[in-house]
């Protein structure tokens, strides 16, 4: 092929790329509900989706809602059954940021929102709740192994070199001496009190009357709202509208739809129509899970 040939293969190749984010971009607004070219105050909706690991991303969200003139009010829709403590709590102190300074926040449950979801939810003026979503598991835990049996089976010599009683905490290769449980336990209180606290403040309940709530168990969205742990029965758009309320909105408002971060690859897809990656998604190993044996690590889920 002649140089001018390749030439215009090549420009024709990178046209055609081109056309292709440009129209999977407008599609991908087009679906999202964006109305970002509207003008006038709006209720922004904000996501919450899956294990809690890394916030920064929404907490920066949030910031510019927060700061934003024309958001009166935010949404924050929750399917997530919890995860790592510090990011869940740096989430919760940015929404009550975002009360602070004079919008109101609504919580939207989805099908889960459990243990660290609903640690998030409480820092809200208002949650709703499906009748059937899982909510509650107000607990912490932490889950090691002990495959010392296993290791002696198949002969394996477990060396630890350590500076510090109590450095291998969780060492899989042995049994967790009394006074190692005693210091997890002691962890996973503080923790735990801190989880009760939170959602005292959050939802007015004296932490004293919170013992039949506070043990780890899980709830429906009806058993929860009997409990005082939401307020309203109802799904997303109810959670909309119940934003707009407490904003002097008119219902039903302009939304801000969540910012959808897609990569080059899901932008091919979208535009010409191939399957989606649910499947794969789906598969064990391409999950995102938490180190099964990295420790200190404790969880609310």
């Amino acid at each position: 092929m002649s140089r001018r040939a390749l030439v215009i293969v090549a420009s024709l190749a990178i046209y055609f790329v081109v056309v292709v984010l440009f129209v999977a971009t407008l599609r991908s607004l087009s679906q999202s509900g964006s109305d970002g070219f509207a003008v006038g105050p709006r209720v922004a909706l904000v996501e919450l989706d899956g294990v809690i690991l890394d916030t920064g991303e929404l907490i920066r969200d949030l910031r510019q809602h927060r700061e934003n003139p024309l958001v009166k009010a935010v949404v924050i829709r929750i399917n997530s059954p919890g995860g790592v403590v510090a990011p869940t709590q740096e989430l919760y102190a940015a929404l009550w940021r975002l009360r602070e300074s004079g919008k109101p926040v609504v919580a939207s449950l989805g099908a889960v929102a459990a243990s660290g979801g609903y640690y998030v939810a409480v820092a809200a003026d208002r949650i709703y709740a499906n009748p059937g979503t899982l909510t509650g598991s107000i607990g912490v835990i932490m889950q090691l192994a002990n495959l010392e049996s296993l290791f002696k089976k198949v002969g394996v010599d477990w060396v630890v070199v350590k500076a510090g009683s109590l450095k291998d905490m969780g060492n899989i290769a042995r049994p967790m001496t009394p006074e190692e449980r005693r210091v997890l336990q002691a962890l996973l209180d503080d923790v735990h009190g801190q989880f009760i606290a939170a959602v005292s403040r959050g939802r007015n309940i004296d932490q004293s009357a919170m013992a039949t709530i506070a043990d780890g168990r899980i709830f429906s969205g009806a058993q929860a709202r009997a409990n005082h742990m939401v307020d309203e029965l109802g799904g997303l758009e109810d959670a909309i509208n119940g934003a707009a309320k407490l904003a002097g909105l008119p219902t039903p408002p302009k939304v801000i739809a969540p910012r959808r971060r897609l990569s080059i690859s899901e932008w091919l897809r979208s535009a010409v129509g191939l399957p989606g990656l649910g499947a794969l998604v789906s598969l064990p190993a391409l999950r995102p899970e938490l180190p099964p044996f990295k420790t200190p690590l404790y969880l609310m889920d």
